[in-house]
């Protein structure tokens, strides 16, 4: 059973250490929000830069890119309904960006209840050898205290530097999404302010153009 409790131990201790690495790699900013998608963002000031856009995005690939071909494919939509078209995909990119934490807050938990088995099995055998031999082994009794404290320690250095790395992951997986949101919220409403602007501008033209008709027509 000592063996056992070592086993899991060390097994929690590289599935934890594994799962650090791969989330640490997989949520660089840079990867996540690339610093040339987020330029090209906000130099898309027109619809006639929205190809630029999407040309640096597929260059690019990132969740954040993802999210913006989405909505520069549908800016012929009405606002609301490109919202609504962004939503779902951008749940889906964050489960994406999640997954493996799920696994950090399982080793949170489970790290420290191993060590406390081991502790109860070092403390059985120690309790047995004393109802057995009495004081007399002092070599085996050591050996019983010896497991229960390297069981409690192995599961509490487990423990701590994963919740640790749970929280801080967990907690830039917030602010990265916030951030996309911004970033595809201000793309959306840049296209529909310039198109605003656009059509304002033609309304006087179209106006101007109605009172020459005129004026050539009460000439002639």
């Amino acid at each position: 059973m000592e063996s056992l409790v070592y086993y899991l131990l060390f097994l929690t201790s590289v599935v934890g250490l594994a799962f650090v690495v791969e989330r640490g790699l997989a949520l660089r900013w840079r990867r996540v929000v690339p610093p040339e998608v987020e330029a090209a963002v906000e130099s898309c000031q027109s619809p006639a830069d929205v190809p630029m856009l999407r040309r640096v995005c597929q260059q690019h690939d990132s969740p954040m890119s993802r999210l913006l071909i989405i909505a520069a494919d549908h800016l012929d939509w009405p606002k609301e309904e490109i919202t609504g078209a962004l939503q779902p995909r951008a749940r889906h990119e964050l489960v994406r960006l999640e997954r493996g934490l799920v696994v950090l807050e399982i080793i949170v938990g489970i790290a420290p209840l191993i060590g406390l088995v081991g502790t109860i099995i070092g403390m059985m055998g120690l309790f047995g050898d004393i109802g057995e031999k009495g004081m007399s082994e002092a070599a085996k009794l050591g050996q019983n205290i010896a497991l229960i404290l390297r069981a409690t320690l192995g599961g509490l250095l487990i423990a701590i530097p994963s919740i640790i790395a749970w929280s801080y992951y967990t907690k830039k997986v917030e602010t990265i999404a916030v951030e996309m949101e911004t970033l595809c919220d201000e793309f959306v409403r840049r296209q529909f302010r310039e198109e605003s602007r656009s059509r304002s501008a033609d309304v006087p033209r179209a106006r101007a153009g109605a009172r020459d008709a005129k004026s050539e027509a009460a000439v002639g």
